[in-house]
């Protein structure tokens, strides 16, 4: 592996990290093992820190290629409680609302599932990067500020209940780049004539990357700290 030149890395990203606390740690990695000063490195498609999965890390001139990666179909697997909501649509803020399932059968929830297939409508959620005005909207929220956020188009490829059990719903979702899962969760709630937040999500699949493609980050380290210094990788010192 050149990592200066420039790889692409597929990793399992561990629940409660952020993104950039992903690409940090790997990034450190590199330069203290290359013994550089500086290095690119990048990713395609955050994820929320609640959220594990499927992320892929470019190196050097390969972080030309994220963009490519953003716009590919991604696959996700949703647990969702009903019958409860929070701000965030998701457990990082606690249950703000609390709404009747004793209507929620699975005949209903097999007539509603196939309403979010196709081309969807969806608001992004209050607590998110988009930018309004120069200021992400999550500022605004934890400012205590209701900003109007725009609906935007996306696709929905596939979408399939894989288990119910009141009060828990697990679906998987296949769907375009911009999607917001939390917020899928939210307009699935309603369309149920109750509420919903996410307890869980895994992103399973990038394009046609999975997730048993990926390094678990502490295996990926192991592998850059032993491996690499034993093929006597040139050393490039900036």
């Amino acid at each position: 592996m050149n990592f200066i030149e420039g790889e692409i890395l597929y990793v399992a990203k561990p629940l409660n990290w952020t993104s950039f606390n992903l690409v940090s740690k790997l990034r450190w990695k590199l330069q203290k093992t290359l013994k550089v000063k500086k290095l690119k490195v990048g990713h395609a498609g955050t994820l929320d820190p609640l959220a594990t999965g499927v992320m892929i890390i470019c190196t050097g001139k390969s972080t030309k290629l994220i963009e490519s990666f953003q716009y590919q179909t991604k696959e996700y697997i949703a647990t969702l409680e009903l019958g409860s909501t929070t701000p965030s649509f998701d457990l990082e803020l606690p249950i703000d609302g609390t709404y009747p399932t004793g209507h929620i059968t699975r005949e209903l929830v097999n007539q509603v599932i196939p309403r979010f297939l196709g081309e969807i409508w969806q608001v992004p959620p209050a607590y998110s990067a988009v930018k309004v005005d120069g200021k992400r909207a999550y500022d605004y929220a934890r400012d205590g500020q209701e900003v109007e956020l725009k609906p935007k188009l996306l696709v929905i490829d596939d979408i399939e209940v894989l288990d119910f059990a009141l009060p828990i719903l697990k679906i998987r979702v296949v769907c375009s780049k911009g999607t917001y899962i939390r917020a899928l969760a939210r307009d699935i709630g309603l369309a149920l004539a109750s509420g919903a937040h996410l307890t869980a999500l895994e992103r399973t699949r990038i394009g046609n990357v999975r997730l048993e493609d990926c390094w678990q980050i502490d295996d990926l380290v192991l592998h850059v700290e032993n491996d690499i210094l034993s093929a006597n990788q040139p050393v490039i010192i900036n």
